[in-house]
């Protein structure tokens, strides 16, 4: 096992990374849950690993079980009121701990709900996706999504403990692996070349289920992230560059419908274009653009933007993206491979110009949801 730290002085919180951690997850989490344990979970989670849970807590804990729908469209205050509701019959105090079993909509959903049941409860979280374990479970973002944008009603708690046990990856869906793989490649393009030139090197062992050097991928972005959490943990500054391709990602997710493409699969094309415009702007050399865009298809990710998606409709749902302040969407863009800058000053045009490019580039590479 390996072991991280957020640090945020009282709030600091360990990320526990190794195989077979779920076997013995009331050791490794005995200090941060209390006697009472809701636990939130989704329907296909539940079958796989809810039993561990149960016999691993049920002893030395009261425990209560939340199973919400599968999928982004289940990220809804109409979930987050039936958790809430389901907590409250339970009977649950203020000292209860909630667990949150899943990927990245469970883990969002069940922060959430920690952050306003009695104003802020302790929260666990135990990721069961990639993309859950090296992003959205660390940090302390809990949100649900809105008819108008993703993610635009939450609040920043951050968790007690992160544990994640590589073995969850063994049950993953190739799609989801993929989608997951993106925001590790994120990583390296906006804080770590030399791990950008890892993955490229590793992005073969990475598909197939190299348990091992998926878990020095996840160490590693979790490390960058937890990095600048601890510098900026309420997105004053630099934690906005973790957002590098989120803008154009959840213009497409809205646009598409959530769930038809996976966030990961719409942050790829989301990268793909923010490469593309820092090309343009002679920030980015076109062999660092051209091996962003192998790096994201070697791990089956699109590079290509909906076709179907009008340059009107761009417009509007970026200009709904939290990052919009004073009226200017704010982009991330790569200023060379292993760095990033945030900028409010893009010329329109050169963004559908580049939204178009990124369209037309590759159509085969666009995955039909």
């Amino acid at each position: 096992m390996q072991q991280l730290s957020v640090q945020l002085g009282t709030r600091s919180y360990p990320i526990l990374v190794g195989s077979g951690l779920l076997s013995t997850l009331a050791l490794h989490l005995k200090p941060y849950l209390n006697q009472q344990v809701f636990v939130i979970t989704n329907q296909v989670v539940a079958p796989l690993y809810l039993e561990k849970i149960k016999a691993a807590l049920s002893n030395d804990h009261q425990l209560d079980i939340f199973i919400m729908a599968d999928g982004e469209e289940a990220k809804s205050l109409q979930t987050w009121q039936a958790a809430l509701d389901a907590l409250l019959a339970s009977g649950f105090s203020r000292d209860c701990t909630v667990l949150a079993l899943g990927g990245g909509v469970v883990g969002d959903l069940a922060g959430f709900v920690a952050a306003s049941f009695h104003r802020g409860v302790d929260f666990v979280q135990i990721p069961t996706t990639l993309l859950a374990q090296v992003d959205s479970s660390v940090g302390g973002k809990t949100a649900v999504n809105h008819p108008r944008g993703k993610n635009l009603i939450g609040a920043f708690h951050q968790p007690r403990a992160v544990l994640i046990d590589t073995n969850c990856l063994r049950t993953l869906p190739q799609r989801e692996l993929s989608a997951g793989l993106a925001e590790v490649i994120k990583y390296g393009v906006m804080a770590d070349h030399d791990f950008f030139s890892w993955l490229e090197n590793t992005m073969p062992a990475l598909v197939g289920l190299d348990e091992s050097k998926l878990e020095q991928a996840i160490v590693r972005s979790c490390a960058i992230k937890a990095q600048i959490v601890a510098a900026d943990e309420k997105e004053q500054g630099q934690r906005a560059l973790l957002n590098l391709g989120h803008t154009f990602g959840h213009a497409i997710e809205k646009a598409q419908g959530f769930g038809s493409w996976l966030h990961g699969e719409a942050v790829a094309a989301g990268i793909a274009i923010a490469a593309d415009i820092a090309c343009q702007r002679d920030m980015l050399s076109e062999s660092d653009y051209q091996r962003t865009l192998q790096l994201l298809k070697a791990a089956d990710l699109p590079v290509s933007a909906p076709v179907e998606m009008p340059w009107q409709q761009w417009q509007d749902l970026m200009l709904r993206d939290k990052k919009v302040k004073q009226g200017k969407v704010r982009f991330v863009l790569p200023e060379n491979l292993g760095h990033a800058v945030l900028t409010a000053e893009l010329d329109p045009e050169l963004i559908r110009q580049a939204v178009s490019r990124q369209r037309d580039a590759d159509s085969g590479k666009i995955h039909a949801h």
